[in-house]
């Protein structure tokens, strides 16, 4: 069998859904892949963090912490990804209205 016939005789690879990570409604481990961390962390923006609203940053914790217990991780992959600004004394979040 020539290479070219293998190569489209294998199927790509299944494309993991967003839940994957999760159990019982609780996020099992951050994702060490970025495409996937990126994956988790456009899902939790869209669905934690509302776009015309400010937070403090125990209101953020508390928002991830409903789906993991460290919050500090989580808080730090949004900010670095671009999801969520925060002011430079660090009292207001804001989940920006245009995100990757």
């Amino acid at each position: 069998m020539s290479q070219s016939t293998e190569h489209r005789q294998s199927a790509p690879p299944a494309r993991r859904d967003v839940s994957d990570p999760f159990s019982g409604g609780r996020l099992v481990a951050i994702p060490r892949k970025a495409a996937r961390r990126e994956q988790l962390l456009a899902h939790l923006t869209e669905t934690l963090f509302a776009v015309d609203r400010e937070y403090t940053e125990p209101e953020v914790n508390d928002a991830l912490r409903t789906v993991h217990e460290d919050c500090s991780a989580l808080r730090r992959y949004l900010i670095t990804s671009g999801r969520l600004t925060r002011t430079r004394d660090g009292s207001c979040y804001r989940r920006p209205a245009t995100t990757r």
